[in-house]
């Protein structure tokens, strides 16, 4: 069974003013397995958000379903959804969100220390992550007096530290300049070669160019995909590029499963 399915989602809102139908997303289908890296891409109104709000169970869709490590989220009430979050899903947004009250090491531990762990777990969780971020010796600073790339780092720490099944990413370096990009999507690479499942949405070709598959929506309709297989970096963003073009273009995609 594959990570997450997302099975035939269809979204469908209606405007206060003139209570006017939009279909956001249709039918969109497909799955995430263990260990993939994937990025989503779109131009903006294309649904791409409105998928990732629905992954992240912030939205439901109007129709079909999304299964994360089999578990329905259309089925899951009230008080749990907060829990299902906590336990099996991370988030790293394109504004860090962290609190300015806190220092790197409170920050961090924030969803260990919300899900009652042991004080030798949260410690132990803590240092592993402050390793695997690069900021060990950093636990006592507060996020006014780190680099934005340094807070993401501690962002991306505090969504991976309690193991999440599946790591989502909104934009996590738009708000970074070129050297701090790039250091973060070396961050992603490695916490997704530790294992970590990851689904970004993302307008960047070069963040996308790192993932191992990228998804394009386009119309509320998976448009096409592509895998990375064997190519570089590079490779991957000329091929994102020219399909980018393709979509810009009207014409058909070449694949819609």
């Amino acid at each position: 069974m594959s990570l997450l399915q997302v099975e035939h989602v269809k979204k469908i809102y209606q405007t206060r003013k003139f209570g006017r139908k939009v279909e956001a997303l249709s039918d969109v289908h497909f799955s995430v397995e263990k260990g993939e890296y994937v990025a989503i891409m779109g131009e903006s109104g294309s649904g791409k958000t409105t998928l990732l709000n629905i992954l992240a169970t912030l939205d439901m869709p109007t129709a079909g379903q999304v299964l994360v490590s089999g578990k329905n989220t259309r089925e899951i009430k009230g008080k749990e959804i907060s829990t299902f979050r906590r336990d099996y899903l991370g988030f790293v947004f394109q504004e860090f969100h962290l609190l300015d009250t806190l220092n790197v090491h409170d920050n961090m531990v924030l969803p260990l220390v919300l899900g009652r762990k042991s004080p030798q777990e949260i410690e132990e969780a803590y240092g592993r992550v402050e390793r695997m971020m690069g900021l060990s010796g950093m636990g006592e600073k507060f996020p006014y007096e780190m680099s934005g790339g340094q807070q993401q780092r501690v962002a991306i720490g505090r969504a991976i530290i309690n193991r999440p099944s599946l790591l989502l990413a909104d934009e996590p370096t738009g708000a970074l300049d070129s050297k701090s990009t790039g250091m973060i999507l070396d961050v992603f690479d490695k916490i997704n070669e530790s294992g970590q499942t990851v689904v970004m949405v993302t307008h960047s070709q070069v963040a996308a160019s790192r993932a191992k598959r990228v998804l394009f929506i386009k119309d509320g309709q998976l448009y096409n995909q592509i895998f990375r297989g064997d190519r570089t970096s590079v490779e991957m963003f000329q091929m994102i590029s020219d399909t980018l073009t393709v979509m810009a273009g009207g014409r058909e995609g070449i694949c819609r499963n």
